[in-house]
């Protein structure tokens, strides 16, 4: 044990590899040092957690920060605010920007961008085309790289790999695992004429739930006979459900707070294009589906898909109308809100938001309260109850879907590498994010 601590978090119960228990965490040098009773141990800052929970910084393994060329929507600056603020001390940002992060050059300028500007640790995904299937290799390799993202059917941006041929370039291409917009392009163009003008509520009969399994079912028959793992971003279905259980050493597997919490036809009648994403929101059959799947442990992944747009964008006729609405600053509170409702637990709440995104994707240091491990916490207060608001968004954008919801349980600090970044919805200090890191390995082939 280290004879004093730059940071103590003291008095909380923290939620980590042993389950819950009541301890002190010692940090030196940005690194967990000790867990245990610290009460007399010097420390050159303490933090009081008495009654509070302690859990690991939030890994939101799915962000849209729209820098660079979208800034009037968001920013690294502003997108990484509003996740320190919501908890979230790591992000994956995605590569359909303008121009999109294709090459090792548009790679690079995001990993400067970011530099000394974001707030929380942050890694790029390179966006797979079917002119850069022979470079995807060598740039999954590059220093701030999370991976390659695989557009399978056409959402905002250009970038799209529809075609089999084109995906099993991505996967013969690549050794990481993976990661997939699964929805199939043929049928999208065929069903768009039922994208009924002026009613956004056509929009999960345009983007049906056949479209999302189709795609699921190409990956995955692709996948097997190449033996490589892949991961499938936000799933919206029951029937893609059933195949991924069935494909658990090839897939892993991400659904959203929104898909978890909203349901047509309510949400689009009361919220009208801002409901509108893409897999799109579908009924309550498909959201019962999702929570069997958490409780089952199929899912490994709560990513937000914070996919902010304006409201002035969002104001026009669907469906002319961008998909896409903010979660990354929410992720943690709707979570927290259903573990106080019995649908979860606060240990698989973690598992979903930390350590499952650590163990899929090899972070290094990330996603466990463990000594050695990186110092991201988050202090959340279970009984705290509080309501979101569109004035509470640090986004952009300005809104959230979420607008009046009342939810328990409330994110009150979040530290960072041993810094406290955010108290009280306040943050604090200079931004200081870094570039995160992966074990390095030779491939991704299954057994």
């Amino acid at each position: 044990m280290a004879e004093s601590f730059d940071l103590v978090v003291a008095g909380g119960t923290c939620v980590g590899p042993r389950g819950r228990e009541r301890a002190d965490v010692g940090v030196v040098g940005g690194l967990i040092a000790a867990l245990g009773d610290l009460r007399s141990a010097p420390a050159a800052e303490r933090v009081e957690a008495v009654g509070l929970h302690v859990l690991p910084g939030v890994v939101d393994t799915q962000v849209h920060f729209r820098e660079p060329g979208l800034t009037h929507k968001e920013d690294l600056a502003t997108g990484s605010a509003a996740a320190v603020l919501g908890g979230v001390t790591s992000v994956f940002e995605m590569p359909n920007t303008r121009p999109p992060t294709t090459t090792a050059a548009a790679l690079g300028d995001k990993v400067e961008r970011a530099r000394g500007r974001m707030h929380c640790d942050h890694a790029f995904y390179v966006g797979a085309t079917p002119e850069n299937a022979r470079d995807l290799h060598a740039l999954e390799g590059l220093p701030g790289c999370c991976g390659v993202k695989v557009f399978m059917g056409s959402s905002t941006g250009e970038l799209l790999v529809p075609d089999d041929e084109g995906v099993e370039a991505v996967l013969r291409g690549t050794a990481r695992r993976v990661s997939f917009h699964a929805e199939d392009e043929a049928r999208l163009r065929e069903r768009l004429p039922l994208a009924a003008a002026g009613r956004p509520e056509t929009h999960p009969l345009w983007r049906d739930a056949e479209t999302a399994r189709l795609a699921t079912a190409r990956l995955l028959a692709l996948a097997r006979k190449l033996r490589r793992r892949v991961h499938v971003l936000h799933v919206t279905t029951a029937e893609e459900m059933d195949l991924l259980a069935a494909h658990r050493n090839l897939a892993s597997v991400e659904v959203t707070p929104q898909h978890l919490t909203l349901a047509a036809p309510e949400c689009y009648e009361r919220l009208q294009t801002r409901a509108q994403m893409n897999p799109p929101i579908r009924d309550a059959r498909h959201r019962e589906a999702l929570w069997a799947a958490v409780s089952a442990g199929l899912v490994d992944v709560v990513g937000s898909d914070h996919a902010p747009h304006t409201l002035e964008e969002k104001a026009g006729q669907y469906p002319a109308t961008p998909s896409g609405m903010t979660g990354v600053q929410t992720l943690l509170p709707l979570l927290l809100d259903h573990a106080h409702r019995g649908r979860l637990g606060l240990e698989r709440v973690v598992e979903l938001t930390s350590s499952g995104a650590a163990r899929v994707f090899g972070i290094v240091g990330k996603g466990r309260i463990a000594v050695g491990e990186d110092a991201d916490l988050v202090l959340v207060d279970l009984n705290r109850r509080e309501t979101i608001t569109n004035a509470r968004i640090r986004s952009r954008c300005g809104w959230t879907p979420f607008d009046g919801m009342a939810v328990t349980g409330w994110p009150v600090a979040t530290v960072l590498r041993g810094h406290v970044v955010m108290r009280e919805g306040e943050i604090l200090g200079p931004p200081l994010g870094q570039p995160l890191r992966f074990v390095a390995s030779p491939g991704e082939a299954t057994a």
